[in-house]
């Protein structure tokens, strides 16, 4: 066996002009197929992940998806908020560790704005239990400072201490800004790839302070309150979109979903994320298999190469595999001389395409989470990458004998001198 490995490699080196081409083109199908199943898996991880550590997201009663869009992506709007009365009664409660209520419906720019207050950048956790992490500055203090996210100030070229002027709701127009009262960004998060780099937060005091002379989504005509005359008013918040809770132990969390179910004071919903999260997903996966179909052709492809040039080769090869076997060799031994020629090629250039996305990862996954907050990490091959590598050898192995077949059948009838 060890000779005709050897012989086989000698082959293959005397024609290596050829098969490195092929070797390439297998390299880089492994490499696209290899990178589409872990980008996949990474990106629903960072998905699923967007939120970790919150036990319950809790809002209005309504669709269960439709919550999780609004509380957790900033994505469409709610139907009703929640009393903050309600809000802070479930905070008391034993169970609760910590909440995290949120505001929505004011805009910058088409990106949302979220009044919250501390908690927010002291509980909320993202891939597993990172926490908000400032890139410069600090979170806010005062009434009318705003923090962004990251993809925020890439986009919009912003600094610290500039101003921003919140608009009501998704409207551009003039009238709907709220520019007698202007925010100063204080402090710039790094990013997460998570809906935090395309948000920019604010106190829940000043949500409700930027909407003293508003009354039905409108300016009231003729009511001017100026920013320094502000902090006479109450600006205890009456309601709030949503809040993230945290509990002190995840064992009471379906007592008190059911709990919050039943609540009779006003009509509420208690979700877990992760579980809405893994149906929102359920719902895209026809995008991945579409991906894994198309790299999987593509590996189909660097196969089809490998078969064609070995059999192309065959030809020229008439004299070698008929001195082979007038020097003893059985039908047997070129059959296994073509399945290794064929396997060898195969294996290095999955190796080859496992080095290159190695390679790819180190070099352009800051590139991703910077440009566009896809998290792509080196980690250990998980059972799907371990499956594509299983069906690609496999693959590999019977293309292979597509070739070393016909070499099978070939006898010492062709000639010991090649036809003219």
């Amino acid at each position: 066996m060890n000779y005709l490995l050897s012989l086989s490699w000698k082959s293959s080196w005397n024609r290596r002009g050829t098969l490195l081409l092929i070797v390439f083109s297998i390299a880089l199908s492994t490499t696209l197929l290899l990178g589409i199943e872990k980008t996949r898996v990474q990106v629903r991880e960072n998905f699923v992940q967007a939120v970790s550590g919150t036990d319950l997201v809790i809002g209005a009663r309504g669709s269960n998806v439709q919550l999780i869009l609004y509380a957790i992506f900033h994505l469409g709007g709610a139907t009703n908020n929640m009393g903050w009365q309600s809000a802070e009664q479930i905070a008391k409660r034993p169970e609760v560790d910590w909440v995290i209520p949120i505001s929505l419906g004011d805009t910058h720019q088409s990106y949302p704005v979220v009044a919250t207050n501390e908690n927010m950048f002291a509980y909320y956790r993202y891939q597993r239990d990172k926490t908000l992490a400032f890139a410069k500055g600090q979170q806010f203090d005062g009434l009318f400072d705003v923090v962004i996210g990251s993809e925020v100030a890439k986009n919009l070229n912003y600094e610290l201490g500039q101003k921003v002027v919140l608009s009501h709701g998704n409207s551009t127009s003039e009238i709907a800004q709220h520019g007698d009262k202007p925010f100063e960004i204080v402090g710039i998060l790094a990013p997460t790839g998570t809906p935090v780099d395309r948000s920019l937060y604010i106190g829940l005091e000043a949500m409700e302070a930027i909407h003293l002379n508003w009354q039905s989504g409108a300016p009231i005509p003729g009511l001017n309150i100026p920013a320094e005359q502000i902090t006479k008013f109450d600006l205890q918040p009456k309601s709030i979109t949503a809040m993230l809770v945290g509990l002190k132990k995840r064992s009471h969390v379906f007592a008190l979903q059911k709990s919050i179910n039943e609540y009779r004071s006003e009509p509420l919903m208690a979700v877990m994320p992760g579980i809405v999260m893994d149906q929102i997903w359920a719902m895209m996966n026809s995008a991945e298999k579409v991906l894994l179909i198309v790299s999987a052709l593509v590996t189909v492809v660097g196969l089809a190469g490998l078969t064609a040039t070995i059999l192309a080769g065959l030809g020229e090869r008439r004299r070698e595999l008929a001195i082979l076997r007038s020097a003893g060799a059985k039908p047997t031994d070129i059959l296994v001389l073509l399945v290794c020629e064929g396997l060898m090629l195969l294996v290095i250039g999955v190796v080859l395409g496992i080095i290159l996305l190695v390679l790819m990862i180190i070099i352009f996954s800051s590139i991703l989470i910077n440009h566009y907050g896809i998290f792509i990490t080196l980690s250990w091959p998980t059972s799907g990458e371990w499956l594509l590598l299983g069906a690609i050898m496999l693959a590999g192995l019977l293309t292979s004998m597509i070739p070393a077949w016909r070499a099978y059948r070939m006898s010492l009838a062709d000639g010991l001198s090649v036809s003219k």
